[in-house]
């Protein structure tokens, strides 16, 4: 397939213009076109981390920079931006993030240390303070499968303790952060020329493919799941990607409602103050969805339309009583989240129509949210079963409530049964244990690699409680000591 126009952007430190296939991974263009090696060819999942890169944007001024899986990032997204690679990074001496590992001994066979060097760097780009524990939080997307974990954490902290004391100030913006970066020799000096070059490169053009090109378009929002699912297919695909629409991007509010445009990152939703100030408990809860590479990438829309039984974001919405908004170039079609699966992968969406937008009433003053996960591992893994509850509560009875669970059917499943009996009951241990008891009249679980139907089962009725457990632990520890 013919491009009408190549896709410009930097590479580093060099200006790029290929007519390679807008969905070829950028792993494959780095390492088989341009053999820079540096990107680690791992998993092709996004889970090990090894071939990750920053790709920077310019917004507001100021260059933004994302670690991001290289084996999931089609070529089409890197128009405008630059993408920068270990290779990069790489100055006349080793900088504080290498020499860190060196001194702590953070190799072991080597393969995923590069990997670990970009997302350490992307850190030190993005982070609001030099905290060491968020900078091993930052590390969450990268598996070194030879052990050596306590050794990369020890990096890590070494890393904050010495640019802490190189005057480092929490309230610089991202260009002042970037010039520091570089006064301390921590990034190449190249790197304050980029913002200045790509307002300089050619604009990227609306329609890339050829008029006579008629195959439909595939739809691609962060892609997490369909380039490792289709791989193949999206090499050459004619595709439509949703990350570059700003309409679809954004939380805002709207009288009372909150409204989150379909295209929208979990990370983005992860670092919204929006949303903070109505989950207290936002950045707990996100941590349990997938890493921050994949975050990064992620969006709200393509995880719900993906219909995962186990999808987190449709997991922790259907709590919320979301409505989606179904597009299709003439007219919205608004519907109850809970109303748009109607089967295993199948939807209430027709032909032609775009999922543009998730909202929510805003939750009242007398509300309280939980979300919890179980999988096998703390990050990089989907659930074995996930569930979230919202609950309306005046003097200790409950007046209105919503109740979501994964991994127990065909589809994300809101348990309106249990919801009905949850109506106007007392904050009590009796309560939950019998509201557990009601939802396990509405769940089939089957039995598979994330667990047997009847751990599954036993897993909801644990999770429902340690709900009402965490939300309510006076009222629950109260029922204890009776």
């Amino acid at each position: 397939m013919k491009l009408e126009k190549p896709i410009h952007f930097i590479l580093n430190d060099a200006e790029v213009s290929t007519e390679l296939p807008l969905g070829m991974v950028t792993l494959d263009y780095l390492r088989r076109h341009l053999r820079l090696t540096g990107t680690k060819e791992g998993c092709r999942e996004g889970d090990c981390g090894a071939c990750l890169v920053l790709v920077g944007e310019l917004g507001d001024g100021a260059m933004r920079y994302q670690p991001v899986n290289s084996c999931l990032l089609p070529m089409g997204e890197l128009s405008g931006k630059h993408l920068l690679t270990i290779e990069g990074l790489n100055g006349k001496n080793l900088n504080v993030i290498q020499q860190s590992i060196i001194d702590e001994g953070a190799t072991q066979c080597g393969f995923c240390t590069p990997g670990i060097v970009v997302a350490l760097t992307g850190f030190l780009l993005n982070a609001q303070t030099l905290g060491e524990e968020e900078a091993i939080a930052a590390l969450d997307g990268n598996l070194c499968r030879c052990t050596g974990y306590q050794s990369i954490k020890r990096a890590a902290r070494l890393i904050c303790r010495k640019l802490k004391e190189q005057n480092y100030s929490s309230e610089t913006d991202s260009g002042e952060r970037l010039r520091w970066l570089v006064d301390l020799q921590v990034l190449p000096a190249y790197l304050l020329s980029i913002p200045d070059r790509l307002r300089q490169l050619r604009p990227a053009p609306e329609k890339r493919f050829s008029p006579d090109d008629s195959r439909p378009s595939v739809i691609v929002a962060g892609g997490t799941d369909l380039f490792v699912q289709k791989p193949e297919e999206m090499w050459e695909a004619n595709f439509d990607l949703l990350s570059t629409r700003r309409d679809l991007k954004g939380i805002r509010i709207d009288g009372n409602r909150c409204r989150i445009g379909a295209a929208t990152t979990v990370e983005e939703m992860k670092s919204s103050s929006i949303l903070r100030d109505f989950f207290p408990k936002l950045d707990e809860h996100f941590k349990l969805i997938s890493s921050t590479p994949i975050r990064h990438r992620a969006t709200v829309g393509g995880n719900i339309v993906n219909a995962s039984p186990i999808g987190d974001l449709t997991i922790f919405l259907l709590a919320l009583d979301a409505t989606i908004t179904l597009f299709n170039g003439h007219q919205r079609r608004r519907l109850p989240l809970k109303s748009f699966f109607k089967g295993y992968k199948l939807l209430d969406k027709k032909e032609g129509e775009l999922l543009v937008e998730i909202s929510f009433p805003l939750p009242a003053k007398n509300s309280f949210f939980n979300f919890e996960k179980v999988c096998k591992r703390h990050h990089l893994d989907i659930a074995s079963v996930n569930s979230a509850m919202q609950l309306q509560v005046e003097d200790d009875r409950i007046q209105r409530a919503h109740l979501s669970a994964g991994g127990v059917a065909p589809i994300p499943l809101y348990l309106s049964r249990t919801v009905d009996f949850l109506a106007g009951k007392e904050i009590n241990q009796q309560t939950a244990t019998e509201a557990a008891a009601v939802a396990q009249t509405e769940i089939s679980p089957i039995s598979d690699v994330r667990g047997s139907a009847d751990y599954k089962r036993l897993l909801l009725r644990q999770l429902i409680i340690g709900h009402f457990a965490t939300l309510f632990p006076l009222q629950m520890n109260e029922e204890v000591r009776r």
